[in-house]
């Protein structure tokens, strides 16, 4: 930590790039603070490849003229998932573990930098689980970072920081905005000139009661899966073969393509033979596992541009094989049809 009062002091601001963390950066700089950005980035983010939370906080770091260091969380945050010390919200969002995770990470890199205190975008009450009063300090405190978080935003709600005691900031210079409203935020970012923010989206799929079904499942099979098989789960239609295998159905082109290059070894993959359709994925297939092939080859034909042929040819190769190695069968779309409705579904 600086413990030169006549030297500018500095602080680490956590950067998703989205409103709340651009205006609480903007406030900082306006103080004379000298900042260094986080943002952390995890495979359960709901970003997409036009707009990511990566991106949006490297823009925002270019603009405001503030070096950024990007970090992976991924793995703690599996972990948290595993282990919730504090409890799950409306899925399998762990969000004060997680939360807390975090803020180790940036108070380490705090210290690695020589920064006095952290900076936040945090709004008292606007995030159910982790943004309550009671929760911040279970953070601050756990993080070893209590007295040490300055939330811009809503600093007169909370009692004065280190920072602020020691005048290194003006506590005056902040705000007292409460709740999930966002027009107070838009406000003051008209009066700050903070004009190109993204629209309020983005969110955590750990909350998504779909997608928080599909991870438990498969933390129950693999305690410490790949991330690719975390990602394969937020592709397509997943049903469970009446051996217990899961069988993954992209639902368009997009997903199809995605789904065919995170397949690993072990895995199959499935499509009807003359058509263009999806690619199915059977994931960790024993070859001797007919059962679940003749149920992917009829669930393909169902989904795919055939349903109204009584049989078709399906094509079913390993993953890390070459298509030459194919396999055919042939199977009743209708049937498919059938185990849609009767197959388990995530």
């Amino acid at each position: 930590m600086n413990t030169n009062t006549e030297e500018k002091r500095k602080a680490v601001a956590l950067l998703s790039g989205g409103l709340d963390s651009r205006l609480a950066v903007k406030m900082m700089l306006a103080q004379g603070i000298g900042l260094k950005a986080v943002n952390f980035v995890t495979v359960f983010c709901t970003c997409t490849a036009k707009s990511s939370c990566r991106s949006e906080a490297r823009q925002a770091s270019e603009e405001y003229g503030i070096p950024l260091k990007v970090l992976n969380a991924t793995k703690e945050i599996l972990e948290a998932v595993r282990n919730a010390r504090h409890g799950y919200g409306r899925g399998l969002n762990p969000c004060l573990d997680c939360r807390i995770s975090m803020f180790r990470r940036a108070a380490a890199y705090m210290r690695d930098v020589e920064a006095d205190f952290l900076v936040t975008g945090e709004v008292w009450g606007e995030r159910p689980m982790s943004q309550r009063p009671e929760a911040m300090r279970i953070i601050e405190k756990e993080s070893g970072l209590e007295g040490l978080v300055v939330r811009p935003l809503s600093a007169h709600l909370f009692e004065p920081t280190i920072p602020e005691r020691e005048g290194w900031i003006d506590r005056n210079r902040m705000m007292a905005i409460e709740g999930r409203s966002r027009k107070p935020q838009m406000q003051l970012a008209a009066e700050l000139g903070v004009n190109d923010y993204p629209c309020p989206a983005g969110g955590c799929l750990l909350c998504d009661p779909v997608f928080a079904a599909r991870l438990k499942l498969l933390l129950e099979e693999e305690p410490e899966p790949p991330v690719a098989d975390i990602q394969a789960l937020k592709l397509g239609r997943l049903f469970l073969s009446s051996s217990g295998r899961k069988i993954i159905i992209p639902r368009n082109e997009e997903e199809t393509r995605k789904i065919e290059s995170l397949a690993r070894s072990g895995d199959f993959l499935m499509a009807v033979e003359g058509i263009t359709g999806p690619t199915t994925v059977i994931k960790g297939l024993p070859a001797e596992d007919r059962a679940t092939i003749d149920e992917a080859a009829a669930l393909t034909a169902r989904f795919g541009k055939v349903r109204s042929q009584e049989r078709v040819s399906v094509s079913w190769w390993p993953a890390a094989a070459p298509a030459a190695k194919k396999q055919s069968l042939t199977v009743a779309p209708k049937r498919g049809w059938e185990l849609a409705e009767s197959l388990p579904r995530y």
